[in-house]
């Protein structure tokens, strides 16, 4: 919800239909946006930076957006719209809805701002909208309750948005997530020899013969596989 109109931008036209043509549209305010923000991050956006980098005066962007949670509506659809969808279908659902886990990755990873827009009071806009098309459809044929599904990718999407999370923050203290896992486990093996933690011991040391059973891939896939697959279970979905 915006604080000027109560509603979301997408809930009204883009422009009236009579009148001057527009200096501008959404998508050019969104990626002016976008730019400041790839650049020195969300709080760097703001009105007035977005009208000077336009070449105009915040007066005039207001004809376009009302407030700055309208521009950051704006924003955030504008990067959602760099998913692709080519090639879903090809393979089974898990691989269609890893193949658009990826494809969140990789916007994460261009745009990490957007992290610190996940799960925040900003409406769905039209390209999220697509985004849950694709993902209900790669689901279509499982023998779940709609809701099961919903839910399934409300979850699906939270692990997304906290994985990448994880590995950018990996990334700016320099060192890999597989250098940071390394890094945890000879820790946890230093201290679990005192024998205070004996479930964790346990947990540890049954790690490397597990491995074998584990789904193939790197971290990022073989977490959502085990959601996944643990959430979209027929027999689990009607218990609920």
């Amino acid at each position: 919800m915006t604080e000027a109109s109560g509603h979301s931008i997408w809930l009204r036209p883009e422009r009236a239909g009579r009148g001057p043509a527009p200096e501008y549209d959404r998508g050019r305010i969104a990626a002016a946006g976008i730019a400041l923000a790839d650049t020195d991050g969300l709080p760097a956006v703001t009105m007035r930076a977005v009208a000077v980098s336009l070449g105009t005066g915040p007066a005039s962007l207001y004809r376009y957006v009302a407030t700055r949670d309208e521009l950051l509506e704006l924003m955030i659809d504008e990067v959602n719209g760099e998913i692709s969808y080519a090639g879903l279908g090809s393979g089974g659902w898990l691989e269609d809805m890893l193949t658009l886990a990826r494809q969140s990755r990789r916007i994460y990873m261009r745009h990490p701002w957007l992290l610190d827009t996940a799960g925040s009071k900003y409406p769905m806009g039209p390209n999220a909208v697509d985004y849950l098309e694709h993902a209900l459809g790669a689901l279509a044929d499982l023998d779940v309750s709609p809701r099961t599904k919903l839910e399934a990718i409300g979850v699906f999407s939270g692990i997304v948005t906290l994985l990448a999370r994880m590995e950018i923050t990996q990334h700016l203290a320099g060192q890999t997530v597989p250098q940071w896992q390394r890094a945890q486990t000879d820790y946890l093996t230093q201290v679990v020899t005192v024998g205070h933690h004996p479930h964790l011991a346990t947990a540890l040391a049954a790690q490397t013969s597990d491995t074998g059973q584990e789904p193939p891939g790197p971290l990022f896939d073989r977490v959502l596989t085990h959601i996944l697959t643990g959430l979209l279970q027929p027999d689990a979905a009607g218990a609920g």
